[in-house]
């Protein structure tokens, strides 16, 4: 929870850059909730991409985002298919401080390697984050509609497995 302050600092931030980019309304103003946030910390699924540039050497969030483990009741359906039905991690609520280039990629990285197989996906207007994630080698798989929005709920839904135990 020493983390809470800055993670919201962190999606207000990603708030207004991607509103800045032609995409208003993936996150609008209010998402990812605050309740969301602190449920991601408090079950384990937050982590955050750190370093030592801070002052005197102190540590600095790069990026956040939550790894949840279990089936994704929004990925049950999809139009288009999956690369598989086995076992995955979805990464959702990726997030940058802005403080360094490329930290969305490492994130995404860090998670095939770590899992192995992840389920990741965007809105249609975050050109952005689906070139990051299509950069990383991610298949697009197809599309997903949102459960817990009532408008703007098509989202780009794409996988990744790691093909082998040197990825």
């Amino acid at each position: 929870m020493g983390d809470f302050a800055a993670m919201q600092r962190n999606y207000a931030r990603a708030r207004t850059v991607m509103a800045a980019n032609g995409n208003p309304t993936q996150w609008g103003s209010t998402f990812p909730r605050e309740r969301v946030v602190r449920e991601d910390i408090a079950q384990g699924r937050a982590r955050v991409l750190v370093d030592r540039g801070g002052p005197e050497g102190g540590e600095r969030i790069l990026a956040q985002f939550a790894v949840c483990p279990g089936v994704d009741p929004t990925y049950v359906h999809i139009d288009g298919a999956w690369l598989d039905d086995g076992p995955y991690v979805a990464m959702h609520r990726v997030a940058s401080s802005g403080l360094e280039r490329r930290v969305a990629r490492e994130c995404l990285l860090w998670a095939v390697a770590t899992y192995r197989n992840v389920r990741i996906d965007t809105h249609p207007n975050n050109a952005g984050m689906r070139h990051v994630i299509e950069g990383c080698g991610f298949t697009r798989c197809g599309c997903i509609t949102l459960l817990d929005r009532e408008r703007d709920l098509t989202r780009i839904a794409y996988q990744r497995r790691a093909s082998s135990a040197t990825d």
